[in-house]
């Protein structure tokens, strides 16, 4: 018991000290010791942005109108969803580790590894902000590439200027994407909607055509 208190607390320390002295916390941060706490962390993190997201769903739709089935639903995805951002972690910690081999760092790809890995630390607050269109989502883009930046000065000794002029470029390019998404994606859902109104408008229809024959 003492130890998975243990292991709350410092999952919420570590989150805490990510979200409000980022630089601090990459200053200090142990460059190697393992994939164990870092992965922990990252499947704990995102498993709660989910309960988030979920939460803030219902929130926004009122009463789920598929009752148990969205329950269950829910469930598998707080399941499956951190398991399959846990793979993708390892791809984009490669990622990273190339970038910042290319601009200089001496670390290794496990450094690069906890580096990614303790970003997501901002995430459970990402996933309340993305519930505001647009805006949300370029916050919780700027905010990482922030952690990124940082971490690229901290703990990889990158130049300040080069960190934000690489990180800087690459977030304009992520926000454009995000952006046009995002439009692309309300335009469908408004269009869907409107012809999903028009179709039981016909059947309303049809229904007393038939009705009064």
């Amino acid at each position: 018991m003492e130890e998975g208190k243990s292991l709350v607390s410092g999952i919420v320390s570590t989150a805490l000290k990510v979200i409000t002295n980022p630089a601090g916390f990459y200053r200090e941060m142990p460059k190697t010791g393992g994939f164990q706490h870092p992965i922990i962390f990252l499947v704990v993190i995102m498993a709660v942005s989910m309960v988030i997201g979920y939460i803030g769903s219902l929130a926004h739709i009122g009463i789920s109108p598929m009752g148990g089935m969205m329950g269950a639903g829910a469930i598998a995805g707080i399941i499956i969803a951190p398991i399959i951002v846990l793979v993708f972690s390892f791809i984009a910690a490669g990622i990273l580790f190339i970038i910042w081999k290319i601009m200089g760092s001496q670390e290794n790809y496990e450094t690069a590894y906890r580096c990614a890995a303790y970003s997501s630390g901002i995430i459970p607050v990402t996933s309340v902000l993305g519930f505001i269109p647009y805006l949300g989502s370029v916050a919780g883009l700027l905010w990482g590439f922030y952690l990124i930046i940082t971490a690229s000065i901290e703990v990889h000794k990158i130049k300040s200027s080069l960190a934000w002029t690489v990180w800087g470029i690459i977030a304009a390019l992520f926000i454009m994407l995000s952006l046009s998404a995002q439009y692309a994606a309300r335009k469908f859902s408004g269009e869907w909607m409107e012809k999903a109104k028009e179709a039981e408008q016909a059947a309303k229809k049809m229904q007393e055509t038939l009705s009064n024959m």
